[in-house]
């Protein structure tokens, strides 16, 4: 029998060395940084670390594109091994040959080809503003338990949540893994690696601490569309 799913994917050299220790070096001298808030606000307890948005500022543009971009490749690859992720919440059709509408299953996504897949996905989904984020050595973290979706903003643009990511930029530390609870798995950090999962509380999951060195990250969120957007004519 094969081992159940978890999940939680990890994908090396998502993004290169000499572009990780780049924004590494900027995100150092930055005088933007702020510290690190959780969904109610600023509790060092929980989450102690420097953060700096940079979607929407000009400054970081190209940054964030080239992130982006490393993760919608990233993400890509995640629909096509659990094309769940779109078809069980939203139950898609699209035309066939024929013309006729038909619901996509998930053995219709291995072989799909890459622009009908990458225009399923923005259809769909949306990437969320990334957050830089610096833990120091022996005292940064996030060791709270937790999970990405949470009902606080009236808006529900947090509920909105469906994946979670991680882009680590370096990995000249010890420890410092992203431990998810559940799935007793720890992610070890490496340079340019992405981690992709779920946002839900099935996958409940902290930010151990890193030691001899400090450990920077890109992390974000990949959200549905908004109900206007997916459903125009409701």
């Amino acid at each position: 029998m094969a081992d159940p799913a978890d999940f939680i994917e990890v994908t090396d050299a998502a993004l290169d060395r000499a572009s990780c220790e780049a924004i590494v070096a900027r995100l150092r001298g930055s005088r933007d940084l702020q510290p690190g808030r959780v969904g109610g606000g600023v509790y060092p307890e929980l989450k102690h670390s420097r953060d700096l948005r940079i979607s929407g500022d000009p400054a970081w543009r190209e940054v964030e594109q080239r992130l982006q971009q490393a993760v919608f490749a990233g993400l890509l690859a995640y629909l096509r091994k659990y094309p769940q992720v779109l078809i069980s919440p939203l139950m898609l059709q699209q035309a066939d040959a024929t013309g006729e509408m038909r619901r996509l299953q998930a053995g219709d996504f291995p072989a799909m080809g890459e622009a009908q897949l990458v225009e399923l996905a923005r259809t769909c989904l949306r990437p969320g503003a990334i957050n830089l984020q610096w833990y120091g050595a022996g005292e940064g973290g996030y060791p709270y338990w937790h999970c990405e979706l949470y009902p606080r903003d009236p808006g529900a643009e947090t509920l909105h949540r469906h994946l979670l990511w991680t882009l680590y930029l370096n990995d000249d530390f010890a420890e410092g893994e992203t431990e998810f609870l559940f799935q007793q798995r720890k992610i070890a950090p490496r340079t340019g690696s992405l981690l992709i999962a779920p946002t839900a509380f099935t996958h409940t999951h902290r930010g151990n601490r890193p030691q001899h060195g400090d450990k920077f990250i890109a992390t974000s969120w990949i959200l549905f569309q908004s109900a206007e957007h997916l459903y125009p004519a409701a």
